[in-house]
């Protein structure tokens, strides 16, 4: 996600290194690089536009601070830029004075609205809001069933009346039974059509009246570049909505979506989602998506993972564990399986500040991890909370290769890499400095070649690259 508009932004930072001010000789490089990241990135041109204006002007009209450089005070005005071009807070989602809250979808097929729906619904219950959804798309075949399987899934009811009832009354009906049942929010999923019609138009108009909702959220596919906010515009013209949900926002999206929607539409963006678990939805936080736009990271939300995933009593007795050097390999796959409950490897690593890996060294990562799985998968219950017991048995190196489908060899690294890592988290749970070239390759655990801020891009197992400034050095 942004990969290739985050590089283009480090090009115009590196226009301005070695500068000692901003000028009007110099800027004109680095704002051709942000307005060539901009169009690369598919945001409306309309959109370009006023956005390299207003940078120029920023730019140019920037006073000189003690100590900060042109490069880092470009950044700054980049980075605000795209704060207020995103819409500089997060909207949350309407909570009516008297329940129901009533959330109305809309959107094309294909968007991944009714799936949107039932991850809408999944994030108001861990805030503690009983939820209802309500079928009324009777016209894409399996609709009412996939969100009916979602609704069992995310243990919330769902409301339908088979597929011959009128889409309005079920929406009537739908919010009427909420409202009897003390329901806090009903989210209706309505029907969408492969491309903007009279009648869907219609459909969608008279549900509204009829149900009047006090959400009208519109699901937009992210990887139609800036076609999603035009798209936001003319359902907004014709029937009125109040926020946008930017869908597959984790998929090879240039970013466009995400930096023109709100420009073109007027409408505020409230939810993206990054992934097709049910859980992978977050609140749209204009400065969040800043910074991962400009390679920043994104420590917020990862906490904000962490924190909802994570068990603290369970990482107090880790962090024990790993003090008296008692880390085994249960712990190391308990340790992987809570990481992957935040998401996956991939967008935690481009969360953490200064981490600069592409798609096939996050591929290898990820390969890397399941081979280690694998073969612990093939362990003892005793070899597991024992690697001491592999490390001096051939034969039991040798049935693990065997039950994992490695080789020995794999399995002696395996266990090497594992007494070296437990050492090191020791030394470092300590306080201690441990000694670099002896740190392990694990996936997930800083090791030679594992980029960690401010350091080289890029996951390199066992080979050591040439240092590369990345955009923490700046």
């Amino acid at each position: 996600m942004f990969d290739e508009i985050t590089e283009k932004f480090e090009a115009a930072w590196r226009k301005l290194r070695g500068q000692d001010k901003i000028s009007e000789a110099n800027i004109q490089s680095a704002i051709r690089e942000v307005r060539r990241a901009l169009l690369e990135a598919d945001v409306n041109l309309s959109v370009v536009k006023a956005v390299v204006e207003r940078i120029s002007e920023e730019a140019l009209g920037a006073e000189v601070v003690a100590g900060v450089s042109p490069a880092q005070q470009f950044i700054k005005i980049v980075y605000d830029e795209l704060v207020q071009l995103m819409g500089e807070s997060n909207h949350p989602l309407a909570e009516a004075n008297t329940p129901p809250t009533v959330v109305l979808m809309a959107g094309l097929q294909g968007t991944g609205k009714t799936t949107a729906t039932a991850k809408l619904a999944l994030h108001l219950r861990k805030q503690d809001r009983s939820t209802m959804l309500v079928a009324t798309d009777v016209y894409r075949p399996a609709a009412i069933d996939q969100l009916i399987t979602l609704g069992k899934q995310i243990n919330v009811p769902v409301f339908e009346m088979g597929t011959d009832s009128d889409p309005v009354e079920i929406a009537k009906q739908g919010v009427a039974k909420a409202k009897e049942q003390g329901i806090d929010t009903v989210i209706v999923d309505t029907a969408g059509r492969l491309q903007i019609d009279r009648d869907m138009m219609a459909e969608l108009s008279r549900i509204k009246q009829a149900i009047n909702p006090h959400e009208v959220l519109l699901v937009v596919d992210a990887m139609t570049g800036q076609e999603a906010a035009n798209l936001t515009r003319t359902f907004h013209e014709q029937i009125g909505i109040t926020g946008a949900i930017l869908t597959k926002l984790d998929g090879d999206t240039r970013g466009g979506a995400a930096l023109s929607v709100r420009e073109i539409s007027g409408q505020p963006i409230k939810f993206v989602g990054v992934g097709e678990k049910v859980e992978a939805l977050q609140p749209f936080y204009p400065e969040r998506m800043a910074s991962r736009i400009l390679g920043m990271g994104d420590v917020v939300t990862l906490v904000e993972k962490a924190t909802e995933e994570i068990d603290l009593a369970d990482a107090a007795k880790l962090q024990e564990k790993i003090l008296a050097a008692r880390f085994d390999f249960n712990d190391f796959l308990k340790n992987t399986r809570m990481m992957k409950s935040m998401g996956s490897f991939g967008s935690l690593i481009k969360m953490i500040p200064g981490m600069k890996v592409n798609d096939s060294q996050l591929q290898e990562a990820e390969k890397q991890l399941k081979r280690c799985e694998a073969m612990i998968g093939s362990m003892t219950k005793e070899e597991r909370q024992d690697p001491d017991l592999i490390a001096k048995s051939p034969s039991r190196k040798q049935r693990i290769a065997k039950g994992s489908g490695y080789k020995t060899q794999d399995v002696t690294k395996l266990v090497a890499d594992f007494q070296r890592m437990r050492a090191m988290m020791q030394q470092m749970g300590q306080g201690k400095m441990p000694n670099l070239p002896g740190m392990p390759s694990f996936p997930g655990m800083p090791g030679p070649g594992m980029p960690t801020p401010n350091s080289p891009p890029g996951i390199n197992y066992g080979k050591k690259k040439k240092k590369k400034k990345g955009f923490g050095e700046l």
